[in-house]
């Protein structure tokens, strides 16, 4: 039977089945109500049950069965949460201590205790949570509901632990359909194991791949506890179900409105894309830790591997910008390098627009104004150091007689060297200019050089005004710290191909191990705004877009802290929007609280491992269900926890705790 089959069957189980005594066939027997409300239930339970049941651990999943009528079919879906407080509790514990003054055996062979005592003395009360109801439509067929509709008197109900085949539908059980569900591990409960370690039968959990096409998934946990097997579990399942997409490639659809739904019967309609940002290489290289399990290595026919160092000997492509010939992308980096750096000046320079206009090859005035602008910006680039492509030996620009006049005659219109042109471009920018600059006002009745063009000659001069006879700023000198992005060969825009790799469906690996935590930021931000850009104007003018899947490791280093507010920021948008534009996000890092909460709060898919603090639980305590494990999280073994996580999902109504399976087969030992 395949999984899809299986699923199928498996929701289909009839947890309401009897055996010929009465007693429900879903699980063994292990207490009853004692108060129940529509968020709670107060459980009676007694050793022998307890032990017969294999164990009540924390977390565990219960049903409880109304049983008063045989025409009601319903079931309770309980999580066991805390011991709790039985009526009779203090007249226990009374008779406990009386015990122990006496120093009486109470446990084993020996134990003094008479038979009633002993009975009294086994029960106990668990605290549990109401997660739903399981019933029977009018059709007879099984449904869930993540609320309770009514509930009857406790002492209508029974309760049971369910078997291994019925927790298989419980903790699979979904409404939604898709015809590529995957094995992402098993049920685990706790971190000690004596009892499931005798259990025959493993519980399987599966999810739905595309519950994460689109959608936001976080994978929170400290240092090696899982986070990035579980992560390239997702990039499997996405591999398998991109390779089942209805159309081989975009191109087949063009602007036709038929492709409308991206995703039918858990199929794509195009193959899905996938980028991920590498901050630590693991995914680019291959590495002790995870010997064989690179992506690079395994999806080696569908991936590119980009690097911000040159390691074109590794199959690596160079992701770095030839800031003279790329104008827009060179300076979008340039802006991006000067986002921390102090100065009006350093604002007036970042604000300043170096695309072309619309009008440059049919208006005059526009084009000189442009090529003005691109020649102190190249001379800025020049001066700071930036290597001259081949080619870029003479630099062009329209002058003026009067401005060519203070520059010893120099006339730029025909070429002249960058040295001249800074010559000219440092002559005019002086008192001797400032006259030009004020008849040229008085007559045209507008600057001759626009604010855009001031800015650029105050970081090329170094001087803030025409009036300054030295250099009063450091200017271009404020470019030097991300020279090492420039390249003097490279003539493609890297941002472009990604995106076009991306569109083909194929994996894009960025490495950033070898940046700083700038450079870092500069190309993973630029990647994202080329992407969302790409796809914003594809929905605009209804053209379908494929999936296309982010990936990012370190999301700390990346995305914007808890208080950042900025919704236009590029990450914010990609959790905010990102939805229409099939644009979706998987970040890992140790700290929920490192997170904007914008991206939280749009956060569906939750893989959370070991925290090792406080802080960070009640963090997590305000999304889902994730209260009810909020003592359990911060306990942790180094030597068997690895991949153990609560997971919610999308289409799922309640977290699962799941030991995820083992990259790229098997489960954790």
């Amino acid at each position: 039977m395949d999984i899809s089959s299986k699923i199928k069957a498996i929701t289909q189980s009839d947890i309401f089945a009897k055996d010929e005594q009465g007693n429900f066939k879903c699980g063994t027997f292990v207490g009853r109500p004692y108060s129940l409300n529509y968020d709670s239930l107060g459980l009676l339970v007694c050793d022998d049950w307890k032990q017969k049941a294999r164990g009540l651990p924390q977390g565990c999943f219960l049903l409880a069965f109304y049983k008063n009528e045989e025409s009601i079919s319903e079931a309770l879906l309980l999580r066991v949460i805390n011991p709790a407080k039985l009526p009779n509790d203090s007249e226990v514990v009374s008779s406990m201590v009386e015990y122990y003054k006496d120093n009486l055996e109470t446990t084993g062979p020996e134990n003094k205790l008479d038979s009633f005592t002993r009975y009294e003395f086994s029960f106990s009360g668990i605290e549990c949570r109401v997660l739903g109801t399981f019933y029977k439509d009018e059709k007879g067929v099984i449904q869930f509901g993540a609320d309770l509709e009514n509930f009857y008197s406790s002492h209508n109900y029974e309760v049971y632990k369910p078997t291994p085949e019925y927790l298989e539908m419980i903790v699979n059980f979904t409404d939604k359909k898709s015809s590529t569900p995957f094995r992402i591990g098993d049920v685990r409960y706790s971190s000690s194991r004596r009892f499931q370690a005798q259990d025959a039968a493993t519980v399987p959990v599966y999810v739905l791949p595309d519950d994460f096409l689109g959608k936001r998934t976080a994978m929170f946990g400290m240092t090696r506890t899982g986070k990035s097997n579980s992560v390239k579990k997702i990039i499997q399942a996405t591999c398998q179900m991109s390779d089942q997409s209805k159309n081989k490639s975009l191109v087949q659809a063009g602007s036709s409105t038929k492709y409308v739904d991206s995703i039918i019967g858990g199929i794509p309609n195009f193959p899905v894309g996938q980028i991920i940002f590498d901050i630590n290489g693991e995914y680019a290289n291959p590495n002790l830790q995870d010997e064989g399990t690179s992506i690079s290595e395994i999806y080696s026919d569908r991936t590119i591997r980009y690097s911000i160092v040159d390691k074109t000997d590794e199959g690596f492509k160079v992701m770095k910008v030839n800031f003279y010939s790329d104008i827009l992308g060179g300076f979008e980096l340039l802006c991006a390098h000067l986002g921390d750096k102090a100065g009006d000046y350093v604002e007036s320079f970042r604000s300043v627009d170096m695309s072309q206009p619309e009008d440059y090859s049919t208006n005059q005035s526009s084009r000189i104004r442009y090529d003005r602008k691109v020649a102190a910006y190249q001379l800025c680039l020049y001066k700071a150091g930036f290597t001259r492509p081949a080619g870029f030996d003479k630099i062009k620009f329209s002058g003026n007689a009067d401005l060519n006049a203070i520059a010893k005659g120099l006339d730029p219109k025909s070429g002249i060297t960058y040295d001249q042109a800074f010559a000219w471009f440092d002559a005019v920018w002086s008192p001797a200019g400032q006259k030009v600059f004020d008849d040229y006002v008085n007559k045209k009745g507008r600057q001759l050089f626009d604010e855009d063009m001031q800015a650029l000659l105050v970081f090329l001069t170094k001087r803030r005004t025409s009036a300054a006879k030295v250099a009063n700023v450091s200017g271009y000198q404020k470019f030097r710290g991300i020279i090492e992005q420039h390249t003097a060969t490279s003539t493609a825009q890297f941002d472009v191909e990604i995106v076009e790799a991306l569109r083909n469906g194929q994996i894009v690996i960025v490495d950033l191990s070898q940046g700083s935590e700038e450079i870092q930021g500069l190309y993973s931000e630029r990647i994202c705004v080329k992407i969302f850009q790409n796809a914003m104007g594809r929905f605009v003018k209804n053209e379908p877009n494929n999936f296309i899947q982010f990936y990012f490791e370190e999301a700390h280093n990346l995305f914007p802290k808890k208080e950042g507010s900025d919704l236009k920021q590029i990450y914010n948008r990609l959790a905010k929007e990102g939805a229409k534009l099939n644009l979706g996000m998987v970040y890992a890092t140790q700290e929920v609280s490192s997170i904007s909460s914008n991206i939280l709060k749009n956060t569906q898919n939750w893989f959370i491992a070991h925290l090792n603090n406080s802080d960070e639980t009640r963090e997590l305590q305000k999304y889902y269900d994730f209260s009810d494990f909020t003592s359990s999280l911060v306990k942790f073994s180094a030597t068997n926890d690895q991949g153990f996580v609560r997971l919610k999902t999308y289409s799922s109504a309640f977290v699962v705790p799941t030991q995820v399976g083992l990259f790229p087969g098997g489960i954790f030992s």
